[in-house]
């Protein structure tokens, strides 16, 4: 499924930003063929200021997206290999004492970038797992007792592999929930694949991959979204689905309300990648499986029983009354209150 809205959005600090963001998704399918829903996605996480936990096999460019993504947007990369025996502070940095001048200095870890890949973050241990969750929420560190603050985009985008679980750690539910959106690249078509060969015979094309835009327009952007408009009826619709996952007589665990709030700021970065500046319910069904289903937990007897997460979110969105105005504008809502 691919998500196509050619509506213009109207903006005083940069011109087209619809045309800005689909330039991205372009510019990253040079090296990620076949994949614009989940670049498009990575967008929306990046918008409203989300990480993204990448589940997938080996070897169908989760890290090759997430690099790509980086250089599209001229954003530092910086990349986590999470193994058994890595420290806390090997993530987030350490003071170390400076003899000269009689001071202990602040070493940075690679936690401070701009867009972090924290590669197969289920293969460390829970401590080390837990040094991401301020930075994640807070966009901050804290060693020795002082805080030191992320840079502005940041973005964590996590990788783990599904098939492999000797040796793993299982992400905690609190890790979990910082995660905006879960994503599935999946195997490219025999087309696709075709392609990616030639495309790949004489060099990768990552090394030619050219940047997009700028930071300062990505902040721009993000500060935009955040106006984008959502009606009441709307705000209802999001909150019944995460209070349905909670009554659900297969869930254990439901949504809480940070994941009303992702959906929320989810469906708002998309209107505004698709170029609108109104959100419509089509925007949070599309939205609720990848922003949803890494937040619930099944009871064992609905597991055994071949019940899946995707599943009961399917029944849950039919369940769930669709608002039925076609009036979710801005300017429809004002000529409603005259």
């Amino acid at each position: 499924m691919h998500y196509t809205d050619n509506r213009d959005l109207v903006n005083r600090e940069f011109d087209n930003p619809h045309k800005v963001l689909t330039d991205v998704v372009n510019n990253v399918e040079q090296v990620i063929i076949g994949k614009s829903k989940a670049v498009q996605l990575c967008m929306v996480a990046m918008l409203c200021d989300g990480h993204v936990l990448l589940e997938d096999v080996p070897g169908v460019g989760k890290t090759m997206l997430v690099r790509s993504l980086a250089k599209s947007l001229g954003c530092s990369f910086k990349r986590i290999q999470f193994t058994p025996d890595l420290l806390p502070s090997d993530v987030t940095g350490v003071s170390i004492y400076n003899q000269k001048i009689n001071e202990f200095e602040f070493r940075p870890g690679p936690i401070m970038g701009n867009i972090i890949l924290a590669d197969e973050i289920n293969r460390t241990s829970p401590k080390t797992q837990s040094a991401l969750l301020e930075a994640m929420e807070e966009h901050n560190v804290t060693v020795d007792g002082t805080t030191y603050k992320l840079p502005s985009p940041f973005l964590v985008m996590a990788t783990q592999n599904p098939i492999e679980y000797e040796g793993t750690f299982p992400l905690p539910e609190a890790q979990l929930d910082r995660f905006l959106l879960k994503l599935n690249l999946g195997y490219p078509t025999p087309e696709e694949e075709v392609d990616l060969l030639g495309r790949q015979q004489l060099a990768h094309p990552i090394e030619l991959l050219e940047q997009v835009t700028d930071q300062e327009t990505l902040q721009a952007m993000q500060r935009k979204v955040r106006e984008v408009y959502v009606e009441d009826s709307i705000r209802k619709y999001i909150v019944n689905i995460t209070t349905e996952t909670r009554k659900h007589q297969a869930v254990y665990l439901g949504a809480s309300p940070r994941g009303s709030l992702s959906l929320f700021k989810a469906a708002q970065a998309l209107a505004f990648v698709l170029g609108r500046d109104y959100v419509i319910p089509d925007d949070v069904k599309h939205l609720a499986s990848v922003t949803l289903a890494h937040r619930l937990i099944l009871k064992s007897e609905a597991r055994l029983g071949g019940t899946t997460v995707e599943k009961v979110l399917a029944e849950i969105m039919r369940a769930v009354p669709v608002p039925v105005t076609r009036e979710f504008s801005p300017e429809k809502a004002r000529e409603r209150v005259k």
